[in-house]
C-alpha cells in the first residue's frame, strides 16, 4: 500500500508549481484528478514542444504530471459547476495554481467550497499571493530569480545575470505548498474542519536566499557572484579545471581540505600562512585557485575522481547528457520506462522518495478527459 492511498485531490493547475507538487501526491498512492476545459485544449503544458506525444500531450506536460486522472470540465458553467462540486464532496483537498485573485471568483477557495465539503483543505499557489496589491498579476518561475536577487548571485561576475538552468522556484514552490497541503489534511481529519494553505512563487524565491539575507538584513552585507560558482564564504568550493574538463570540490571543513590537498599531491599548502584557515584561504582565494588550478590540470577529471571520490566531497561538471547517461544514475534507477500510448517504452525520471527501499511506481497521465466516463458518467464534450 502507498502511503497515499484513499486521498482524493482535485486540481485546477496548469504548467508547473501545483502540478509538479500533485505529482509528488500521486506517484505516494494519492487520487489526483486534474480539471481541465477541454474547449481551451486543457493545461496548455499539453501543447509545449518540440517532442509532442499526439494532437493534445506532449513529453513536456508528461514530466510534470505523471500518475494523474484528467477530467474536463468548464467549472465556470452550471453543470460544470454540479460536477465539480459532486467531486470535492469525496476530496480531502484542492488544490490550484491560478493568479491569486482567481480562487474566490471561481469559488474554490475554503469559503466557496466549505458548505460542500466542510473539511476539504484548499491549496493556493499563485505567482505573488491572494493578499497584496499583485494578486491579480501573472508570473512565473524566472521573473521571481530576477526580483527576489537570485540572478544577481548566479553566473561569473563579468557576465550577465543568470537564472537557474532549471524551474527550481516553481518545483520548490510547488513542494513547499504540499507540505501545508498534507499538514492541513491531517489536522483537518482530526477536527472534520478544512482551511486555506496559501503559498506563492514570490516567497518561496525569496526564502531560497538563506544565510544570504540574513547577512544583508543583520550585517549590510549584500552577497554577489563569484568566480567559479565558487561558495560565498567557504574556501575552496568550487569549480576547477582538470586536463580534459571540469570537476567541483567542496572542502567544507578543514578535514576535507587537508585530505584534498594530499589527494592532489600538494601536501604543504595547508602549512602555508595564507592558506591556513577558511578567513585566510578567503583572503587569498585568486593566489589559492592558482595553485590548484595549476595541480589539477595535470590529471583528467577520471583520474582525480578516482583519488578524491569518497574522500571528501568531488563530483565531475557534467553535462545533460553525460548526468543522464551515467553508470550511477542508472544503477540507482533515476530513470525508469512507463507505457505511454504515443510511446511504448518513455523514459522518465523517477521519484526520488523511497519507501520502505522502493521508488513508487510511476505512469502516464491520462489523455484529457479520459477519466470523464469514469468519475463523471460522461464523455468529453465535443
Amino acid at each position: 500500500m502507498r502511503p497515499l492511498e484513499g486521498m482524493r485531490v482535485v486540481a485546477v493547475e496548469q504548467y508547473g508549481a501545483g502540478p509538479y507538487g500533485t505529482m509528488f501526491l500521486a506517484d505516494l498512492g494519492a487520487e489526483v484528478i486534474k480539471i481541465e476545459n477541454a474547449e481551451t485544449g486543457g493545461d496548455p503544458a499539453r501543447h509545449v514542444g518540440p517532442h509532442m506525444l499526439g494532437a493534445a500531450d506532449s513529453q513536456y506536460f508528461q514530466a510534470w504530471n505523471l500518475s494523474k486522472r484528467s477530467v474536463a470540465l468548464d467549472i465556470k458553467s452550471p453543470d460544470g459547476r454540479r460536477q465539480f462540486q459532486a467531486l470535492v464532496q469525496g476530496a480531502d483537498a484542492v488544490v490550484n495554481n491560478l493568479r491569486g485573485s482567481l480562487p474566490a471568483k471561481l469559488g474554490i477557495d475554503y469559503a466557496g467550497l466549505q458548505a460542500v465539503n466542510p473539511a476539504v483543505v484548499c491549496l493556493h499557489i499563485s505567482a505573488y499571493g491572494r493578499d497584496n496589491e499583485r494578486a491579480s498579476w501573472p508570473g512565473y518561475d524566472y521573473l521571481m530569480q530576477a526580483e527576489v536577487g537570485l540572478m544577481s548571485l548566479t553566473g561569473e561576475p563579468d557576465g550577465p545575470p543568470s537564472r537557474v538552468g532549471a524551474s527550481m522556484i516553481d518545483t520548490m514552490t510547488g513542494m513547499t505548498g504540499i507540505i501545508g497541503l498534507l499538514s492541513a489534511v491531517l489536522r483537518a481529519r482530526q477536527t472534520g474542519i478544512g482551511c486555506d494553505v496559501d503559498t506563492c512563487l514570490f516567497d518561496v524565491a525569496m526564502h531560497q536566499l538563506s544565510y544570504s539575507a540574513m547577512w544583508y538584513l543583520n550585517e549590510g552585507d549584500a552577497s554577489r557572484r563569484l568566480a567559479r560558482s565558487s561558495h560565498l564564504s567557504l574556501v575552496p568550493v568550487q569549480t576547477f579545471p582538470t586536463a580534459d574538463g571540469w570537476i567541483f570540490v567542496m572542502c567544507m571543513t578543514e578535514k576535507f581540505w587537508q585530505l584534498f590537498c594530499e589527494g592532489i599531491g600538494r601536501p604543504d599548502l595547508p602549512e602555508d600562512p595564507r592558506f591556513a584557515g577558511f578567513t585566510a584561504r578567503r583572503e587569498n582565494q585568486a593566489a589559492l585557485t592558482a595553485v590548484l588550478d595549476a595541480a589539477l590540470r595535470q590529471a583528467p577529471t577520471a583520474h582525480w575522481l578516482k583519488i578524491l571520490g569518497g574522500l571528501l566531497p568531488v563530483a565531475p561538471v557534467n553535462d545533460l547528457a553525460e548526468a543522464l547517461d551515467s553508470d550511477f544514475v542508472r544503477a540507482k534507477g533515476m530513470v525508469q520506462s512507463i507505457s505511454h500510448p504515443a510511446k511504448s517504452a518513455m523514459k522518465v525520471l523517477a521519484n526520488p522518495l523511497k519507501i520502505d527501499g522502493v521508488r513508487p511506481g510511476q505512469s502516464a497521465c491520462a489523455s484529457l478527459g479520459a477519466d470523464n466516463a469514469a468519475l463523471l458518467g460522461r464523455q468529453v464534450p465535443a
